[in-house]
């Protein structure tokens, strides 16, 4: 059986380069790009699934749409240096590229010997951000 998973709405991409534009203080329009993933994980097959892509202060972020209205996240320095949050999956991409930032925000201050700034988490606060796990080696 063939998934087909539909690409990124124009409003969802507005959302994200909107979400960009605040972190980052100017335009940082993703990519959109294609990926494959094991959208069921007791099984082999892969689906190709739509994602957006950005690399910004020397990590790489990919964003994917695994069906309408969820989405998964990771973001990377090379291919053996990955990460993710800590959930396998969001319903809300806003609070999925939220999340995202923040951890990747906080594991560069970490690596840094930083303390988390305002800016990630101002940028993540939510009324349930007990979640929060920060960044998790994937």
């Amino acid at each position: 059986m063939s998934v087909t998973v539909s690409n990124f709405t124009e409003p969802e991409c507005e959302l994200v380069a909107a979400l960009l534009q605040q972190r980052y203080s100017k335009a940082v329009l993703p990519e959109l790009a294609d990926v494959e993933l094991k959208l069921d994980p007791g099984g082999d097959a892969l689906t190709t699934c739509p994602a957006l892509y950005w690399s910004e202060r020397g990590a790489h972020f990919v964003l994917c749409k695994v069906a309408p209205g969820r989405f998964r996240c990771q973001f990377f320095y090379t291919d053996a240096d990955q990460y993710g949050t800590g959930h396998d999956e969001y319903t809300d991409l806003r609070r999925c590229v939220l999340t995202l930032l923040r951890v990747q925000s906080d594991h560069a201050s970490q690596s840094a010997g930083v303390s988390s700034g305002a800016t990630a988490i101002d940028l993540a606060a939510g009324p349930d951000d007990d979640d929060y796990h920060g960044p998790l080696m994937v």
